[in-house]
């Protein structure tokens, strides 16, 4: 059996045989449960909510620390805000 490592930055190409045999493959389904219409009774297509530009004040130290991570700090902004909505929504 030929191994891979897996580089994010360079993944592996299938080759075409690679492609055919995992067509091939029947996907195995057993260990889903099967929904029922009290599932799709309570579902919705809601998510994501929808956003709103706006404008916030931070402290310097608290803008620096959320953008040390790089790209992506108005979402960990957001990812904050919505840990401490759902913990706080859940201890009412």
């Amino acid at each position: 059996m030929k191994r891979y490592r897996l580089d994010p930055q360079a993944p592996h190409e299938m080759t075409a045989a690679e492609l055919k045999a995992l067509d091939a493959a029947p996907i195995d389904y057993s260990d889903i449960p099967p929904l029922g219409d009290d599932f799709f009774a309570k579902a919705s297509a809601d998510w994501p909510p929808a956003k709103h530009q706006l404008t916030i004040r931070l402290d310097a130290d608290v803008l620096d620390w959320l953008k040390a991570n790089g790209r992506g700090y108005q979402t960990r902004i957001n990812h904050i805000l919505r840990a401490a909505m759902d913990s706080t929504r859940a201890t009412r």
